[in-house]
Order: C-alpha cells, then structure tokens, then sequence
C-alpha cells in the first residue's frame, strides 16, 4: 500500500483511476490479513489475563482449532508475539506468556451484568469519543489516517457481505483515539473494549435484515473518517455524536432505560 493518505475510494475497495482494487484478494494478501487478526486476537487474551504471565499457550493445532486459521498462520503470529517480547519458548514444552511483556497496572471496569450497563456504557463512550474525533482532526498524521482506513476497508469488506464485524468496528473507534494523541482516550477505550464489544454485538444483530442497515452505518464511519482525514475537528466531532447516538438508539429502538434509580 502505497505511504500517504488513503482515500475515502481505497478504503471502499476502488483505485483512484475508479478501478477495483485487486490489493488484498490475492493469496498472500489474505494470510497477512488472517496472521494480524489472531495476531490481534492472541494479544487481546493474554493482556486481558486469559493467559497470565508464564502459563502455556494452548499448542498450535489447539489454536489453529480454536480460531479457525491453519497452522502457518498461527505460527507467524506467535513468531511475531515472540518478536515483542509478549512470549517465549521453551524446548520441548511449547509457548509460554512473558511477564516481561504485560503492563503492570491496567485501568479496568466492572464487568457488563444488565442491558443497563450497555446504555451507561453508550453514556460514558458519548462523553470521550466525540472530543476524541476532534483531536484526531486536529493532531492527524499519515500514520494515523492510514489506521482508521484500514479499519474501515475491513468493515467495508464485511458491509459487502452483509456482515457486522465487532473486532473491525472496534479497531475503527481506537484508532480513532489513537489519532487524538491522547493516552487516556486510548487508555479508557481498552479497558471498556469487552463492554464495549457487547453493545457492538448486539447492535450488530440488529442490523441484519432486509433494511439497509448495514450499509447505513458503514456510511456513518465513513464520514466519520473523512471528516477527520480532511481536518474537519467539528465535523468529526458532530458526526461521531450522531453516530454513538445512532447506534444506542437503533439499540433500543429510541427506548432509554431510566437509570435514576
């Protein structure tokens, strides 16, 4: 992929020449897509301590099983985990998590117990994300833009397939944090990732069926990017209002619990 900015027709899957862009469909392309996602995903359990410093991995088939990739894929991932420092090996025995490699405080939330949680999260997201698109706008780098497209290519790619994807829409909103230069934006948006991922879940299901949902909130991000890609802070922050918005009250059907008492 070329350095720069990627435009709103790359991350749409269209070349600037309004061809369809051929990166990413072929082979190899697709196993480097795979080895970040379990990439991804490995990491998530081992900082979220479902694998505590010095326990061992599950063995490569077990985790090829578990996260539907073959083998290769999970073995460059775990090379690339060992690169970090996140674990090691030991002969004969199999992967171990490193201590070295974990944070030693995280910030951490109650755990989701009611559909109540789920609006207050909505409530807590709509006080931090909306200024965080803000300051992406303003403080954006190529780095940065190329990120949040990323993120987006992959919820256009499932948007095709009449898909909502929780690990891609999640990716979406921190790599909008992470453009904001703002370590408690990030910082707050990891330790909400599992409440987080509950309401996108279920707000996923609620797009399904023969009304345009999905592309509708495909549109949304969309706008959310561009506005923060062409430094529109206002705009961005407006537009991830409405969305936040959006997405608790399509949840709900309009319906806010009364959380007074």
């Amino acid at each position: 992929m070329p350095t720069g900015r990627m435009n709103v027709d790359e991350a749409n899957g269209v070349s600037a020449g309004g061809q369809a862009n051929p990166v990413g469909k072929s082979g190899r392309g697709k196993a480097v897509k795979l080895v970040d996602r379990v990439f991804d995903q490995l990491l998530e359990r081992i900082r979220s301590g479902n694998y505590p410093a010095d326990s061992r991995l599950p063995g490569e088939h077990e985790l090829a099983s578990l996260l539907g990739v073959s083998r290769p894929i999970v073995r460059d991932a775990l090379a690339r985990l060992r690169d970090q420092g996140m674990v090691y090996a030991r002969q004969g025995a199999g992967t171990f998590v490193s201590a070295h490699g974990l944070p030693t405080t995280q910030l951490a939330y109650s755990p989701v117990k009611t559909i109540a949680d789920i609006q207050r999260c909505y409530e807590f997201r709509l006080t931090i994300e909306p200024a965080a698109a803000f300051f992406a706008a303003k403080r954006r780098d190529d780095a940065a833009v190329q990120k949040i497209a990323s993120a987006l290519a992959d919820l256009r790619e499932a948007t095709s397939h009449q898909l909502h994807r929780t690990d891609a829409d999640f990716n979406f909103h921190r790599s909008v944090t992470e453009a904001a230069n703002n370590h408690y934006y990030t910082a707050s948006i990891d330790a909400l990732k599992a409440h987080i991922a509950v309401g996108m879940h279920l707000h996923g299901l609620s797009l399904l069926g023969p009304r345009p949902g999905l592309e509708q909130v495909f549109q949304e991000h969309n706008a959310i990017y561009k506005a923060i890609s062409e430094g529109r802070a206002e705009e961005a922050r407006d537009l991830m209002q409405l969305h936040l918005e959006g997405s608790r009250d399509r949840l709900f059907e309009g319906r806010a619990l009364d959380l007074s008492f």
